[in-house]
């Protein structure tokens, strides 16, 4: 879990006296499904490291309905995004996918999926995951061509370490 804290804007008691209430970040994304969560805060120290990358990451805005943040290491690249409106049922038909594996992680629906590139370009691939009425995308890309076999396998590891901190 997270130790970071959050504080919500006080409100005057009934003394005059000022409150404030306060709960971890990952508890505060459980209870508000994706709205709460950050994705470049989401990962700790241990997330990071076990995963080979570094921080802080750098925040992803490319599209405003699916806010990410990426995070470089010496053989992957690992993004972390979520999309409020989309699900892994929703995923299979909008994107252009060479392949799109549903399974089961953890009693979430989740997929592996690899983003059609003609052949000529290996993207990566990006393990989706229903979470908080959305999804998260975990996506690993390699650094240096061939430095990593398996992205898929890399990826579904990363997930499989921190998809317990998800929003229900």
């Amino acid at each position: 879990m997270l130790g970071l804290a959050a504080c919500s804007g006080g409100k005057a008691g009934g003394d005059g006296q000022t409150t404030t209430t306060q709960e971890s970040s990952t508890t505060a994304a459980a209870d508000g499904g994706l709205q709460n969560f950050d994705p470049c805060s989401f990962l700790s120290s241990d997330d990071l490291s076990a995963a080979g990358v570094t921080g802080p990451g750098e925040k992803q805005d490319n599209f405003s309905f699916e806010p990410g943040c990426s995070y470089e290491g010496e053989k992957i690249l690992l993004a972390v995004y979520k999309n409020q409106e989309e699900t892994v049922a929703k995923y299979e038909k909008s994107g252009n996918w060479d392949k799109y594996e549903k399974f089961q992680l953890n009693g979430r629906s989740a997929a592996r999926a690899v983003e059609g590139g003609g052949g000529a370009v290996d993207a990566g691939c990006s393990i989706v995951i229903d979470a908080g009425g959305g999804v998260v995308l975990v996506d690993v890309t390699e650094v240096m061509p061939d430095s990593v076999p398996d992205k898929c396998g890399e990826a579904e590891k990363i997930a499989r370490q921190i998809e317990a901190k998800f929003p229900k």
